[in-house]
């Protein structure tokens, strides 16, 4: 069953698409212990789930009447961010 993207922001809100079998009637989408902000059955081979907000790698889990999935694995990713800089101005044409 893969899962795509694997990867999404820490601060949660990625919607991620599980394709596998049998997914008619999905009652939960966990991330980890965490359960999906929204969870909408496409159709019988596609969930999609928004991830809620998290750290580090979780398992991603699928929860239909027939049980449920083995986990899948989703990365969460902090945002890039600029700490200074050391310079402010310079010539156009670098150095």
């Amino acid at each position: 069953m893969p899962i795509s993207p694997n990867q999404g922001s820490t601060g949660g809100g990625t919607t991620v698409t599980v394709t596998g079998t049998n997914l008619t009637g999905t009652t939960a989408v966990l991330f980890g212990t965490k359960p999906a902000t929204a969870v909408t059955n496409v159709s019988p081979t596609q969930v999609t789930a928004v991830s809620p907000a998290g750290s580090g790698t979780v398992g991603v889990t699928v929860t239909t009447p027939g049980g449920t999935s083995n986990p899948l694995p989703f990365f969460y990713v902090g945002a890039p961010f600029k700490s200074g800089l050391s310079v402010s101005s310079g010539a156009t044409a670098g150095g």
